[in-house]
């Protein structure tokens, strides 16, 4: 057998038809290395062999004793079944219990003067000591030695606990472990030696071995510093590899033209960029000045400017005589994009002389968006999404391929097959999070040559997950809000405990829209019959987080057109009140969104559609309901909806949580920052992987099982610059075979396709 193929070797072989199954189906192992590679997640101390009449309670005991008696008792008018054995050892008794399916195994082997070592924690029942489905294991070698060497063996050593199933638990999977670990000096070692040696990593199979079966705790320390380094390089080495192929690549160098678009947008503006606006764009423009595609990942807190720095990188690029896709995540933003955009560049009309002058309502709904004109320029911005009409729609498709329309900003109608442009040269991708990376290549394809790449997220990413999921891109970031924006005072609403304090938020809202002002009004659910028939599929309707929620409260999340229809007749009668939600139909939003952004609507009852992107500075109060219901980011993102203008910001955060439960502190939490990325820290540390790394890059998800990318910077942080180092000197890895398989192995698999994207 090669080297490789031990690690290959089906489960089915070594463990029979049935584990192998269930191994598959319940915690997808299907190959040796699969289960080699099954950490344990924390591991139980034995201790030494302790006296039956000396057990100290609710703790973990060895002991060696000889079976008394057993007797099987039956509950529940037979149905339910108890196994009591009591054990001696000369010293005292001791009571085990076992219960349902698991009586049947010991009730055949621990018979009446049958010796064995017991494993298990101590635990009191009607007043007796007692074992509750303890391990253990037959003593009945006829050689005393040999006895004597299991029983030190057994009692010595550190207990693995296994990530496990309902099916297969921690000691059936710690068996079947047994019967693969021979293979683990078969493993592949990915470190080349120089690295290796140099850090002094204990060898691979060695740290397997140590992994598994520990002597000592050392022995854990070794095999977790060598495996999560493993981990942490090779996704390293991809992503290095992916950077390194992308620039290799040819992309046209797009410079900003002297006296162009860009120079008369910026003299038009009637504010200054912020010094962190200044230095992200000269990034990007240094990227877009070079002949290989920019892959730039821009992050920057709420309210910072991100849209402003988009857009002059659309204009740098229209200037160089190519065309620019913002790509957003849902209608509403494209379409908040399109009127921000062409708000945004209303001065620069004035100057240049260039608007067509549409009928307001026609041209939006053409997605002409009173555009800038002039064929000759390219400088006609359009909307594309999967709602317009047939005749907007083939206008918008024909401005793309003839080259009118410089920018355009749409959904994931760009990414279809008949969408084809006239010389593409930058793809702005608005909350990355939202996108898998095939969808961004796809749109990436659509250039003649690849075009730069800019990608936005308005949700904070610490370094170590940027890094991580991101380390493909280039990171810029935007911490610094704008001159005039004003802070945000957040406060934690009390409903349950305090409900008067509820009565208050809504004369707070009442006071603001009395100086002239706005306010929004969020909660999680919509509350029509499409969502009542959805929740009854069942699939669709409910996070696990919400069902646990509901079960807890007994009652469903608040509701959008519940709420509002309660405010028009009690706390805000007299107001104008209006809903907006994702299930309206398009034309309905923009009016609605048009309208309250005018000011002729005083409070929006909305769900999260108005989470990122929406701008409207005269809104300065938000009310969340249930906000114990939404994640920490999420509260972060809606928060920054308000505080936009001139005018101070109020986000009050209701809530029917107890006050020493975890939704209480998470919302405390929130009130007490407006620092996104300590936020997100927050954030990370209560989701943990599977929620951070997110489907569209289950790729990374899937590969990290020691590592955790929330706390291991520094090995993140290292792992990369030893990465890059390696693919700076040898790109193809010829000289370093060991880690070419192994990453060919990590990049074989469906769940890592993503990572092989160019």
């Amino acid at each position: 057998m090669d080297r490789v193929s031990s690690f290959d070797e089906p489960l089915k072989k070594l463990l029979g038809g049935a584990t192998a199954k269930v191994m598959a189906e319940h915690l997808d192992l299907h190959t040796v290395g699969d289960l080699l590679h099954h950490y344990p997640r924390r591991y139980e101390e034995r201790g030494k062999l302790t006296a039956l009449a000396d057990l100290p309670l609710d703790e973990h005991v060895t002991v060696v004793a000889q079976v008394a008696d057993a007797r099987v008792l039956t509950f529940n008018n037979g149905r339910g079944k108890r196994l009591e054995v009591t054990l001696t050892d000369g010293s005292g008794r001791l009571q085990l219990v076992f219960f349902g399916h698991g009586v049947h195994k010991p009730h055949k082997e621990l018979l009446p003067g049958r010796q064995a070592m017991f494993a298990g924690k101590v635990s009191v029942f009607n007043r007796k000591m007692q074992l509750a489905h303890p391990t253990y294991q037959l003593l009945d070698a006829s050689d005393a030695d040999e006895a004597t060497e299991a029983v030190d063996a057994f009692a010595g050593r550190l207990l693995p606990i296994y990530p496990a199933c309902k099916q297969l638990d921690s000691w059936r999977i710690a068996k079947a472990v047994d019967a693969v670990l021979p293979s683990a000096r078969d493993a592949v070692d990915p470190l080349p030696a120089s690295l290796r040696e140099g850090r002094g990593f204990t060898p691979l199979p060695e740290a397997l071995l140590k992994a598994h079966r520990p002597q000592t705790k050392a022995d854990v320390e070794d095999a977790r510093a060598r495996l999560k380094w493993d981990e942490a390089f090779v996704l390293q080495v991809a992503l290095a590899r992916r950077r390194y192929a992308d620039t290799q690549l040819p992309a046209v160098a797009r410079r900003p033209a002297a006296d162009g678009l860009l120079d008369a947008f910026d003299a038009k503006l009637p504010f200054t960029l912020t010094e962190g606006q200044e230095k992200v764009s000269k990034e990007i423009f240094d990227d877009l000045a070079t002949e290989h595609p920019m892959h730039r990942l821009l992050q920057g807190e709420v309210g910072s400017g991100k849209t402003m720095v988009a857009l002059r990188a659309m204009l740098t690029v229209v200037d160089a005589g190519g065309q620019a896709a913002m790509l957003a995540p849902t209608e509403v933003l494209a379409q908040q994009h399109h009127r921000s955009i062409t708000e945004m560049m209303g001065e620069l009309a004035d100057n240049w002389g260039l608007w067509r002058e549409a009928p307001l309502d026609e041209g939006r709904r053409s997605g002409d968006g009173r555009a800038l004109g002039g064929s000759d320029r390219g400088t006609k911005v359009v909307l594309l999404t999967g709602s317009m009409g047939m005749a907007a729609r083939r206008q918008a498709l024909l401005d793309l391929v003839t080259g009118e329309a410089g920018i355009v900003i749409g959904t994931h109608a760009l990414i279809e097959d008949k969408v084809q442009f006239h010389d593409l040269g930058l793809v702005v991708v608005d909350e990355q999070h939202r996108f898998g990376v095939e969808q961004r290549d796809a749109l990436r394809s659509k250039g003649k040559q690849p075009p730069h790449l800019l990608v936005m997220t308005a949700t904070p990413i610490p370094r170590t997950v940027a890094m991580t999921v991101f380390g493909d891109l280039e990171t810029s970031v935007l911490d610094q809000l704008p001159a005039g924006r004003s802070p945000i005072a957040s406060h934690v609403v009390p409903a349950k405990d305090k409900p008067h304090f509820l009565a208050r938020a809504w004369e707070r809202v009442r006071e603001e829209v009395e100086n002239g002002h706005q306010a929004y009004v969020v909660c999680p659910r919509i509350g029509d019959d499409a969502e009542e028939a959805e929740g009854k599929g069942g699939k669709k309707a409910k996070t696990k987080k919400q069902a646990a929620d509901e079960d807890a409260e007994k009652r469903p999340p608040l509701a959008v057109l519940e709420i509002a229809d309660e405010l028009r007749k009690g706390a805000l009668a007299g107001l104008v009140v209006e809903v907006l939600h994702g299930r309206m139909h398009p034309d309905e939003k923009d009016d609605v969104m048009r309208r309250f952004a005018a000011g002729d609507v005083d409070v929006l009852v909305a769900t999260t559609v108005i989470e990122v992107g929406v701008n409207v500075p005269n809104a300065t109060a938000m009310v969340i309901m249930d906000a114990d219901r939404f994640g920490v980011s999420q509260l972060h993102q809606l928060r920054g909806r308000v505080g936009r203008g001139s005018a101070p910001g109020l986000c009050l955060l209701v809530s029917e949580a107890h006050e020493a439960s975890p939704a209480r502190a998470r919302l405390s939490a929130v009130a007490a920052t407006l620092d996104g990325f300590e936020l997100s820290r927050i954030d990370l540390e209560q989701r943990r992987e599977g929620d951070v790394l997110g489907q569209a890059q289950s790729g990374v998800r899937s590969s990290l099982r020691m590592l955790t990318v929330i706390d291991d910077e520094e090995v993140i942080a290292a792992a990369r610059e030893e990465a890059v180092a390696v693919v700076a000197a040898d790109p193809e890895l010829e000289h370093l075979p060991e880690l070419r398989t192994v990453l060919a192995a990590l990049l074989d698999k469906d769940r890592e396709e993503y990572l092989d994207k160019g």
